[in-house]
């Protein structure tokens, strides 16, 4: 048995990516080369830009590529100049190492930001200030108050940086915030290849000087071929939107089978989640624990962010919603996505239930 259910740390490659990546391929041509291979390069890279940013609802001269969601939220936090940077406590690490500095805005039991601890804390900062809250959380699918939040940002003159790299192809992305963080392989797209959106007026300094590409915000020749299968990647994950959303009820389904094991605990349950994703825990059962035997049993899962090479640690995430340690040590996160059947979930609950009644039965002596 193999069952890949860590569409949150990387999605497999769509057909239309791959098809979309090998025809760029087949094209020799620098984009900013004059020649006319060079212009067929530039002319994929322009159509790409101008599909993702319509995804996106951004103008195609807003819109920055970049390696990945981790540069694009490093451009966005250090490449705009304020006085002042608020970012929730609950962030990837591309944000908060990249505002060691900044105020962090709580959040409640339920994953979600403070928007009345934000408010005041948004108020009291310098001005011009960057906001920088995740749309959707990456370990729990917890989903942010993001229009709420922009609503408090325009009240006082603040900038609001979302990334959406989790969101995006799971939520409309229909709110106009200033800076957007997107990623081609969270939706089945290939790896190494991400945007930053910056909504004019605004603009960013680069963090990679050299070349005039990306009219001079981001140096370095484009990866067209990935270039252009994101955009394929993009349109494909929004027109399966409305089929993940349904899919929610598949999320429910596992997670009613796993809540038959007397203690599990599913996090941000209260709260407005994406489809996709379910973050559990059972005191007692530790994460690596579960992560091994369920390697061995050919399940593919983690216990929450994948962007930390492979270690097993406490998540900030459940520590700054006031989870105790007994939670945090034993969490494990279940995403899927456009390739999952509604039949491996059901394997993946029943594998789990019996490894995790096991423990339970070793621990009562029985």
């Amino acid at each position: 048995m193999s069952l890949y259910l860590d569409y949150n740390a990387t999605a497999p490659l769509r057909p239309v990516a791959l098809a979309a990546f090998e025809q760029a391929y087949a094209h020799t041509g620098n984009a900013s080369s004059v020649h006319a291979a060079g212009r067929q390069a530039r002319a994929l890279v322009e159509d790409a830009r101008q599909r993702i940013a319509r995804a996106a609802g951004f103008s195609p001269a807003e819109l920055i590529f970049t390696s990945g969601g981790t540069e694009s939220n490093h451009l966005a936090l250090t490449g705009l100049k304020v006085a002042a940077r608020l970012t929730s406590s609950i962030e990837h690490e591309s944000v908060l190492k990249n505002s060691a500095h900044a105020q962090r805005l709580p959040v409640t039991a339920d994953g979600l930001v403070d928007l009345t601890a934000a408010r005041a804390l948004i108020a009291a900062a310098k001005r011009p200030a960057l906001v920088s809250v995740m749309w959707v959380n990456n370990e729990t699918g917890v989903i942010q108050p993001i229009a709420q939040l922009l609503g408090i940002c325009r009240e006082y003159g603040a900038y609001l940086h979302v990334d959406a790299v989790q969101a995006l192809g799971r939520v409309a992305l229909d709110v106009p915030v200033d800076l957007l963080t997107l990623s081609a392989h969270k939706v089945g797209g290939p790896l190494g290849v991400g945007a930053l959106l910056v909504r004019a007026p605004l603009d960013v300094e680069p963090l990679l000087c050299g070349g005039g590409q990306e009219r001079g915000r981001r140096a370095g020749t484009e990866n067209v071929p990935a270039i252009h299968a994101f955009a394929a990647a993009v349109e494909a994950a929004l027109a399966d939107l409305p089929e993940l959303q349904r899919r929610a009820a598949w999320r429910d389904a596992f997670e009613q089978r796993l809540l038959q094991v007397p203690g599990t605990v599913i996090i941000g349950q209260a709260a407005p989640r994406v489809a996709n994703t379910s973050c559990f825990a059972l005191p007692g059962f530790k994460s690596e624990l579960q992560l091994m035997q369920l390697d061995l049993k050919g399940v593919a899962v983690s216990s929450g962010s994948a962007c930390s090479s492979g270690k097993v640690t406490r998540s900030h995430v459940l520590t700054a919603m006031g989870l105790p340690a007994e939670v945090c040590n034993s969490v494990l996160r279940v995403s899927f996505g456009w390739k999952t059947a509604e039949s491996e979930l059901i394997s993946c609950a029943e594998i789990w239930t019996e490894l995790a009644n096991s423990v339970i039965r070793k621990a009562s002596g029985a």
